[in-house]
């Protein structure tokens, strides 16, 4: 049996887990993981049914390190279970990367054993190697990301060599993706220096996001952060999308009505995937769509 790190909150709320890294916190005692949380609380769904009628659509966000962080016995495994759940439930997916490769290699292999693709989203590694990690995910790929709010994970950046990408340099990765007919997602939009990148760039998805709670970056939500710029981002780009913090079915219509296309959940589908491995995530998805 897995000796599970998550505590299975009644809530959660990033409250039970404060600080466990390895493991389901976040750091600064997983201050922007209960932020987070805490500011969908305050926004209240529109009166008009209109306003409500179409939620943003369910998305799987990009998890990996299965065994460190969720206490999986085998990263593989998790892949593979995770995927084949999500799927099974009709959620759309999504793959992360990380070191060593082969975080990246399980979730492409769990994808073709599915006959799926997914939004894949690597992190920013010098251009060679990130283009040659595209290039592996080619054939998986319904998007293809970068994750820059992993830039601010220092021990990777420093043993991989994350690099803070120019607007250029994304450009560039926009131009090959195109070629390929696959839409761009730049991941990690929470400054306003992301703002301006995004007005540069203008990529087919802005993914506001601070990963989680899980990077040492500046203290917020991205409830907080959509609500005041959504509209800025979908001028600039195809569609917005947003992770951090959401648990119900409320907080994805509020996400919907701060001008969200896309919701993305993790910890809810892990925490799910290890309640119950055969019908943990289906019931979680049933709770929050209907």
């Amino acid at each position: 049996m897995p000796n599970f790190k998550c505590h299975f909150c009644k809530i959660c709320a990033g409250k039970g887990c404060i600080g466990e890294i390895p493991g389901m916190g976040g750091p600064n005692k997983s201050q922007n993981c209960i932020e987070n949380f805490a500011a969908w609380q305050k926004y209240q769904l529109p009166v008009s049914e209109a306003q409500q009628s179409t939620p943003p659509q369910i998305r799987l966000a990009p998890i990996t390190g299965a065994v460190e962080n969720v206490g999986y016995t085998d990263e593989r495994q998790f892949y593979f279970d995770l995927l084949r759940s999500c799927a099974d439930s009709g959620v759309p997916l999504s793959i992360g990367d990380g070191t060593p490769d082969e975080k990246l290699l399980f979730g492409l292999e769990a994808l073709r054993s599915l006959k799926k693709k997914a939004a894949v989203f690597i992190k920013p590694y010098p251009d060679a190697r990130f283009f040659e990690r595209i290039d592996w995910s080619l054939d998986c790929a319904e998007f293809l990301g970068i994750d820059i709010d992993s830039y601010n994970i220092v021990t990777m950046r420093n043993l991989v060599h994350l690099e803070q990408k120019t607007s250029g340099q994304l450009c560039k990765i926009k131009e090959y993706l195109s070629k390929h007919g696959i839409p761009f997602v730049i991941k990690g939009i929470f400054s306003e220096n992301d703002l301006k990148m995004i007005e540069e760039v203008k990529p087919d998805v802005a993914y506001v996001s601070n990963h989680g709670g899980r990077v040492d970056t500046h203290f917020g939500s991205t409830a907080d952060f959509l609500a005041k710029n959504a509209k800025f981002l979908s001028s600039h780009c195809g569609q917005v999308w947003v992770d951090g913090g959401l648990r119900t079915q409320k907080q994805l219509l509020v996400a919907g009505a701060l001008g969200a296309d896309v919701a993305l959940f993790a910890r809810p589908f892990i925490t799910a995937l290890c309640r119950n491995k055969e019908t943990g995530i289906s019931e979680f998805v049933a709770e929050i769509s209907k």
